[in-house]
């Protein structure tokens, strides 16, 4: 199993707390937000930032402990950092960086990411606690209940996919679900549905050129002899596979392999990318840019 990188795999004390924020770049950010933490007796434990000049858009991370007051609660913080924010135009937010996301994970009949994600999740890999499972079949359901993690089946047809959505809307809001992970999940989410979980539903899908759409790409990949297989992890929005893109990865293949072997590697590159980018997204090392994402790794 390969590991996501990010410094974010370290053990982190329960006491810190993680910012994240955007707005318009002006001289005097990194010392506004210093400054603020060191009124309230904090210690810098990892900072990073980025400024992008072609939008004038500054972005930033910041995972800090609290000398000072060690019991000092998140909602204490939020309400004291909100005016500076309002002053400089941010979006941001502020949480707990011991506190563990939430996911819920779909699949349809296809369990490699799935059984990745659930094995990283319970090895500690990820720090993540994994909700539930739903899918719109029975397949997987033993794996799920291996890991001891809830399955839900829930069916989907033309004529049920509203009924089906709503069902899963709220699965999401009684289970205080986070990020919702598509993990091969053979479904198009609904323009209603996207809009709703939007920035909170994570997807995979394989990438490669020529790009082949339809069923078994990997097969029309070996057919037509490439030599590069990718995978790509990114955002769902209404738009099918065009959300902004978390992570990518890639893996060489040739002509020696058979199909089979082409989509092994496939697999293990969906697994990888996917994993990297629910890692970064409950660590908050993932900031929305438009189109695209600023990731702090």
């Amino acid at each position: 199993m390969s590991t996501p990188r990010s410094a974010g795999m370290m053990t982190t004390p329960a006491s810190d707390f993680v910012l994240t924020l955007s707005c318009p770049d002006k001289p005097g950010i990194v010392h506004a937000v210093a400054a603020f933490l060191l009124e309230w007796g904090c210690n810098t434990v990892e900072s990073q930032q980025f400024s992008d000049r072609e939008t004038a858009t500054f972005f930033m991370r910041v995972q800090f402990e609290p000398l000072d007051h060690p019991d000092l609660e998140v909602d204490v913080l939020r309400r004291a950092f909100a005016g500076l924010a309002a002053s400089l135009g941010m979006s941001w937010r502020l949480e707990s960086a011991a506190r563990r996301q939430r996911v819920l994970i779909m699949v349809s009949r296809f369990g490699h990411c799935l059984n990745d994600l659930l094995f990283r999740a319970s090895s500690g890999a990820l720090r993540v606690e994994i909700a539930a499972v739903v899918s719109n079949h029975t397949d997987l359901a033993a794996l799920a209940e291996y890991h001891h993690v809830p399955f839900h089946h829930i069916p989907v047809t033309p004529a049920t996919k509203p009924e089906a959505e709503a069902t899963l809307l709220d699965l999401v809001s009684e289970l205080q679900v986070d990020l919702v992970v598509l993990a091969r999940y053979m479904q198009i989410l609904s323009g209603d549905l996207c809009q709703r979980l939007a920035g909170r539903v994570i997807n995979i899908h394989h990438s490669m050129l020529p790009s082949f759409t339809g069923a078994r790409p990997y097969h029309q990949a070996h057919a037509r002899g490439v030599k590069l297989v990718g995978a790509t992890a990114h955002y769902v929005t209404a738009e099918l596979d065009e959300g902004p893109i978390i992570e990518q990865e890639v893996a060489r293949v040739d002509h020696s392999m058979t199909t089979d072997d082409v989509i092994a590697v496939g697999r293990d590159i969906e697994c990888l990318a996917l994993a990297r980018a629910v890692h970064w997204h409950t660590e908050s090392r993932v900031l929305l840019h438009g189109r695209r994402t600023v990731v702090f790794q």
